[in-house]
């Protein structure tokens, strides 16, 4: 009996707190292209940052506990999450420009 491929997924995900300014986005950059996600990272005009990412969700999930914890200059205060059909739709991860609206 083989193993079954982890279930791929898409992760969007709000970040609030002191997450510009600090090194936020280029750390989850570097954390999910580590993982082997493909997506972006935005700043928002509110303060916030967004993250879509896809891939298998066990490394979704990961990322996810990256985005709570954050730089060490950062200070997360929540994360809104919501969890999508995975659509295969970025070649790789990147950082969009802030207030980035649709895919």
């Amino acid at each position: 009996m083989s193993a079954r491929p982890a279930e791929m997924a898409r992760l969007e995900a709000t970040v609030h707190g002191r997450v510009h300014g600090v090194g936020y986005r280029y750390f989850v950059l570097a954390r999910a292209m580590r993982l082997g996600l493909t997506g972006w990272v935005s700043n928002e005009q509110d303060g916030s940052v967004r993250v879509v990412a896809e891939g298998p969700r066990p490394d979704l999930d990961d990322l996810l506990e990256i985005l709570r914890e954050g730089p060490p200059a950062a200070l997360v205060e929540s994360v809104v999450e919501d969890w999508l059909p995975y659509t295969g739709r970025w070649p790789d991860f990147g950082i969009r420009s802030g207030g980035h609206r649709g895919d």
